[in-house]
């Protein structure tokens, strides 16, 4: 009995992937801002032109396996065209909602897959339909803090 509690226990809390890079959506300006470091309240990241919209999409985190899948239909894009805050090497599509997560100082919960978005179609018009369930998830802030390129991802 002892053993399967720690079993468990190992699946949560456990270091799973870190941070490739971050970015912010400015107003008047189409395409990401690369950003060192991003800082977060409970109405999202600060800068960001959507802070303070809507809580429970106020972080939008996508996976580098979404850029894979695309590159496997022959799309390049540059990172931060699939419209994410932060971009990581693990891929969170699968954890479902309300899972919370830590990022460096900040905890995460996720709210909700990112839904088909249309401003995909100007990089490709099949790409919609392609990241159709692996574009990204959205979350909100539960813990307020800062995010740093290379942060640990860890599933609480």
């Amino acid at each position: 009995m002892k053993s399967n509690i720690s079993d468990t226990k190992n699946q949560h809390n456990q270091v799973v992937g870190k941070v490739i890079k971050l970015f912010i959506s400015q107003a008047n300006n189409s395409s990401r801002v690369l950003k060192k470091n991003l800082s977060l309240d409970s109405a999202g990241v600060l800068t960001d032109k959507f802070y303070n919209k809507d809580t429970n999409r106020s972080v939008l985190i996508s996976s580098n396996e979404s850029y894979n899948i695309a590159l496997n239909h022959n799309i390049s894009m540059e990172d931060g065209a699939l419209g994410e805050n932060i971009l990581i090497d693990y891929n969170p599509y699968h954890l479902p909602v309300e899972t919370q997560i830590q990022i460096g100082e900040v905890i995460l919960e996720i709210t909700q897959n990112c839904t088909l978005c249309k401003s995909l179609t100007k990089v490709n018009n099949k790409l919609p339909k392609i990241l159709k369930d692996d574009r990204g998830i959205f979350a909100k802030v539960v813990t307020s803090g800062y995010i740093y390129i290379g942060d640990k991802i860890t599933i609480l």
